[in-house]
């Protein structure tokens, strides 16, 4: 079930290829003066980058059919939905029963007995992250008025790693990267692209989070934010503050140092992320987020039709990107805009 419980609740519903898809969100504070222009813009920049994208084009143009009126949330479920106005299902006519290597093809098929929608993964498409697009925009609006600041940018593609200093600039940047020599060879690379795709890395930070947040053993900061950034399509790994290369340090290294400067409390360095024992601690909330190469391609791959019980080779047909990385970083954003507020707002059940 599409249900995440937690102070805001969510749910989402319907399919890549569907006629629409939407998105409930419960316990929302009423009140609320929704910025409409804003949840536009955040839209748009989820597929502004155009270099390698997927030829389908949505207007993603939402409409709110319940919990809103006279321009502010009513307390009520706010319910947003999509019409889906770029579907063509044709590409999809001769896929029944085949699997598609590295999709949810082989497990929704088993555990739905067949009939799950397979026409552009269906409901588990990446299309639906388009919602999280709209419950982050509404989100962040929240944290910006207390003074908390969410940003992603692209850390790697492929091999291709930018390794200069997170600056706040890229906040609006549809293809936020600081090296910009970096940035240019990456969109060498997804325009050199024929046939096959690149993943990459996300690297996100939370800046002026409150001491305090989160709980130890099973409710962390950690654990909340890896629960909905996995709910993420393409995702495949996360880490917090050094992450794996911590493991290469000594602890005189990786721990982090504190001194009193003009009476006020100062780490000399953040190792942790932000976070220790699972509650924040002040510093800049730090993660990176591994997103997998888009698994449709147009390559021959080894692969099986279920239904007919036979070993084929498909050449994976419909439209998708060459690098999802460019979309998938608006996404990562706006989870954790989502999964901070709910923290903010007291959610200690994940």
């Amino acid at each position: 079930m599409s249900f995440y419980n937690g102070k805001i609740s969510i749910s989402l519903f319907g399919e890549s290829h569907g006629s629409h898809i939407g998105i409930t969100i419960h316990n929302f504070p009423h009140g609320v003066k929704l910025n409409l222009d804003k949840i536009n813009e955040d839209l748009q920049k989820r597929h502004s980058f155009k270099k390698g994208k997927s030829p389908r084009t949505e207007e993603d143009k939402f409409e709110i059919i319940s919990g809103y009126f006279n321009e502010h949330t009513t307390g009520a479920p706010l319910t947003f939905i999509i019409k889906n106005t770029d579907i063509k299902s044709d590409d999809y006519t001769s896929y029944e029963g085949v699997i598609r290597p590295s999709h949810g093809d082989f497990s929704l098929y088993n555990k739905f007995d067949g009939f799950h929608d397979y026409r552009g993964g269906g409901h588990y498409s990446g299309r639906l992250t388009s919602l999280f697009i709209i419950l982050g925009s509404i989100c962040e609006v929240e944290l910006n008025k207390r003074n908390i600041f969410v940003s992603s940018r692209i850390k790697s593609i492929h091999n291709l790693e930018d390794k200069s200093e997170f600056t706040d600039e890229l906040l609006d940047s549809s293809f936020p990267v600081s090296d910009g020599n970096i940035k240019t060879k990456m969109i060498e690379l997804i325009n050199s692209l024929e046939n096959d795709s690149v993943g990459g890395i996300i690297e996100s930070k939370v800046k002026n989070l409150p001491i305090g947040l989160g709980n130890p053993i099973f409710y962390g900061v950690e654990s909340i934010i890896s629960n909905l950034i996995f709910s993420i399509p393409a995702v495949k790994g996360i880490e917090f503050g050094s992450g794996f290369d911590i493991t290469k340090m000594y602890g005189s290294e990786a721990n982090d140092q504190m001194e009193y400067v003009n009476n006020k409390i100062k780490f000399l360095q953040n190792n942790s992320g932000g976070i220790s024992s699972g509650i924040t601690n002040g510093e800049d909330l730090i993660f990176r987020t591994a997103i997998k190469p888009t698994p449709t391609i147009n390559y021959p791959m080894k692969t099986i039709n279920i239904k007919k019980g036979e070993n084929i080779i498909v050449n994976s047909k419909g439209r998708h990107d060459k690098c999802i990385v460019p979309k998938v970083v608006h996404v990562i954003k706006a989870v954790t805009c989502y999964a901070i507020y709910n923290m903010i707002l007291g959610d200690t059940n994940g």
